[in-house]
């Protein structure tokens, strides 16, 4: 890969520690209060520490945070739109995601095909900028998915191509597998950190357990606010190259 970003939740103390590298841009996902009462997660690409702190004065009010993010022509996505990861969903959530979000996140590395064929129609449908990424919360699934432009070559032109449409989303998909690899990884890390939290190694049987269970919910409540956005989900046949139209940019560019 030639260019590289970080989003930690609501922080970019992380991303400072890479602002060194030529081919890092900072970046931050967002828990985002919506007018519903329902939390989203926000992806916001190419920040400053300084719109880092203005963003979050703001994530606890959604219309003044759009209004931020789209005065200042910042690339930001609605992320795991049909994953029940942050809480409950409510109908008038889809109508804030179709009217003022520019982009979409459809290629999730930690989320089930169907979630991400799902998220891949309603931008589709929308005519929406579409975003990937690995959502690696474990360093075996770093970069395993991800963003392309064809053809660019720095970051300028990563972001004009995503303007013009041309980026395209590749990469893996979750899986009970993966989920289960990634938090043993981080369970293993945690007592090589800290010896003290061994003894809860034995609960390591359950994880596989845990993580079926976390994708079977996730498959149903994707399904179910599929077909109450955009009715009976139709076979996935998303193109290589994904071409939206201009008017999905006309407003943030």
């Amino acid at each position: 890969m030639s260019l590289f970003t970080l989003t930690d939740h609501d922080s970019v103390e992380g991303a400072e520690k890479l602002l060194q590298h030529p081919d890092f841009f900072m970046s931050e996902e967002v828990t985002c209060r919506m007018p519903s009462g329902t939390i989203a997660h926000i992806g916001v690409f190419d920040i400053t520490e300084k719109q880092h702190l203005q963003i979050q004065q703001r994530r606890d009010d959604l219309i003044a945070l759009l209004m931020y993010l789209t005065e200042r022509r910042i690339l930001f996505s609605v992320n795991h739109v049909f994953s029940g990861l942050t809480g409950p969903r409510a109908n008038e959530d889809f109508h804030w995601f179709r009217q003022y979000f520019p982009a979409v996140e459809t290629h999730n590395s930690h989320m089930v095909p169907v979630q991400n064929e799902s998220a891949a129609q309603f931008a589709r449908r929308f005519s929406k900028l579409e975003i990937g990424g690995s959502d690696a919360h474990a360093l075996p699934s770093v970069g395993t998915a991800f963003t392309e432009v064809p053809g660019a070559r720095n970051k300028e032109e990563f972001f004009a191509g995503l303007r013009a449409g041309t980026g395209r989303t590749s990469g893996e998909s979750g899986s009970t597998r993966k989920l289960t690899r990634d938090l043993l990884f981080i369970g293993l890390e945690m007592i090589r950190e800290d010896i003290r939290t061994a003894p809860l190694l034995p609960l390591a049987i359950l994880v596989p357990v845990a993580a079926f269970l976390n994708y079977r919910g996730e498959h149903k409540f994707s399904r179910h606010w599929f077909e109450k956005v955009l009715g009976k989900p139709e076979p996935y046949k998303l193109p290589r190259w994904i071409n939206v139209p201009q008017r999905a940019t006309e407003e943030w560019t």
